[in-house]
């Protein structure tokens, strides 16, 4: 959902490298640290590599063409992490999933997508950026056909896993497709269109669950939210085999698996127990496992210190983190997505309290997604006004929001629809404070390392988002259901939505805070950077 800014980000990034060009010293920079980064966030970390090219070389003449076909990469991903939420109470009375397979379904794909994008990226510079491109789409699409053909909620989560990481290995190749094919004068336009496409998927992404539900195709039902990929799947492999030219990076580097995997079971052992353990009762497995969360995550904090020492390529270099300021922005980047399970939560409440159709319900979100696209538009209209204080500003407005619908919706009557404008209003103020927030948070977030680690630390930020939307599905979703109990009645969905859009905003209230203090505390120049990692 946030995907849009990160593109953005990653121009911003672009024009400092072509700043780098005039010397053989900034040659070398460019090629090891000038990257560009994505949401979903995300891939950016792998695509350090990504950025070597021979200036020489004759231009592509079908590089647009071959781009067109990857931006299906960039597409899938957010759109099916949107697409899912409107389709889930139908999910529920289909498959009898309890409410934490509900969170399982959004957790697990956020989740494992956060945690494979480096790989993904590695895998494209090592063997080919359309192999792996072509390889991560069969596997989504396989995923896909798997969801659709669920007869029980555990295999639909764990088709939901599968997507998760095909998707990790499908969308970073687009990203680093811009730096290999485009000359500088076209990258720019080749990054807002990458961005336009992520924004796209959020705004169309709840409306075309809601459509598709409604339609009926076939009988299908929710299924057709995830059968739908396997036709554009088809048509791609169709078209783009033949024209998509292979790229890779000169000097890719190795895979961290060990720290995939040690990342991988840090993660799980975190959310899995959030997620399960209040409906079974908080059993003696929930605890041991949230127990063993430190260990694993000083394990994978060794193994990656061991690795960066050795010479290799860690997911995360622990050199980097060592940057003044560093570790407050990954925490506000960390609490900038609490608004990942509201997207569920207020699905929920629109179909259990208010009775809405899946249509409705998704056309309901319209408003987010239209500010979420006006949001980074506006961004350097508002750095002129505010300087620095964009992204304070940014979470600031979402805080108004939150708290503005908490109020709209303890202020109306149980099973009464809120007002529609106020309500259209508030969520637009969300997805523009949103939008607006986000660019500026990256930049934050990179513009504190030497500029060889900025493309590793926008990936290591962008995946940090995406473990944020698993945590708040777990944690605040687990909040929801929690205050719901046994009860699905309107008055009990409304006050478990009360409670849950009051935890967003205390979260974001928080990163606010954070956010003002980090913009006081100025960033270190990039060779006083360099000095200290």
């Amino acid at each position: 959902m946030r995907e849009l800014a990160h593109a953005r980000m990653a121009a911003a990034l672009a024009t400092d490298g072509a700043g780098l060009k005039g010397s053989a010293a900034a040659k070398s920079k460019l090629k090891n640290g000038n990257t560009v980064m994505s949401a979903t966030r995300c891939e950016a970390t792998a695509l350090a590599a990504a950025t070597v090219r021979d200036g020489d070389a004759l231009l592509e003449p079908q590089r647009w063409t071959m781009f067109v076909i990857l931006l299906v990469g960039a597409f899938l991903p957010p759109l099916d992490f949107f697409i899912v939420n409107v389709a889930l109470p139908s999910i529920r009375g289909e498959l009898g999933a309890s409410f934490s397979a509900e969170q399982l379904v959004i957790a697990s794909y956020a989740a494992l997508y956060a945690v494979t994008l480096t790989t993904g990226g590695r895998l494209g510079d090592l063997f080919g950026r359309g192999r792996m491109f072509f390889l991560g789409l069969l596997g989504f699409a396989g995923a896909s056909t798997l969801c659709g053909l669920a007869g029980s909620p555990w295999v639909l989560v764990a088709g939901r896993a599968l997507q998760g990481i095909t998707a990790a290995v499908m969308a970073p190749q687009a990203l680093a497709s811009v730096q290999a094919i485009f000359p500088e004068r076209e990258k720019p336009l080749a990054l807002s269109v990458y961005g336009a496409v992520f924004g796209l998927a959020a705004v169309v992404g709840q409306a075309l669950g809601g459509v598709l539900i409604s339609l009926d195709l076939m009988g299908l039902g929710w299924r057709a939210i995830f059968l739908i990929n396997l036709p554009v799947a088809m048509l791609v492999l169709l078209f783009g085999i033949p024209l998509l030219k292979e790229t890779r990076a000169r000097d890719a580097r190795r895979l961290d698996l060990g720290g995939v995997a040690l990342s991988m079971l840090t993660l799980g052992a975190l959310l899995v127990p959030l997620i399960e353990g209040r409906e079974a009762g908080w059993p003696l497995w929930s605890w041991l496992s949230l127990a063993a969360v430190p260990l694993l995550a000083w394990l994978f904090w060794r193994h990656e210190t061991w690795l960066a020492g050795a010479g290799g390529a860690p997911l995360l270099d622990p050199g980097a983190l060592r940057a003044p300021g560093l570790g407050l922005a990954l925490l506000i980047a960390l609490l900038f997505y609490s608004i990942g399970s509201f997207f569920l939560l207020f699905s929920v409440y629109l179909q259990g309290a208010l009775q809405v159709t899946p249509l409705q319900a998704g056309l309901a979100f319209l408003p987010f997604g239209a500010g979420f696209l006006l949001g980074p538009l506006s961004t350097p209209f508002c750095r002129r006004l505010f300087g620095a204080y964009v992204n304070p500003i940014g979470m600031g407005l979402e805080v108004v929001g939150f708290l503005g619908l908490a109020g709209l919706l303890a202020a109306t009557f149980t099973s009464v629809h809120p007002a529609p404008v106020p309500l259209a209003a508030i969520l637009f103020v969300v997805g523009f404070g949103q939008g607006l927030a986000l660019p500026t948070l990256m930049a934050m977030v990179t513009g504190r390392v030497a500029l060889a680690f900025s493309g590793m630390i926008a990936g290591i930020a962008s995946s940090t988002l995406q473990v944020s939307t698993a945590l708040s599905v777990a944690v605040i979703g687990g909040i929801f259901y929690q205050v719901l109990g046994t009860r699905t009645d309107p008055a009990a969905l409304t006050q478990a939505l009360i409670v849950a859009v009051l935890c967003i905003a205390f979260c974001l209230a928080v990163g606010m805070a954070l956010s003002i203090s980090l913009v006081r505390l100025a960033p270190p120049s990039h060779d006083e950077a360099a000095g200290r990692v």
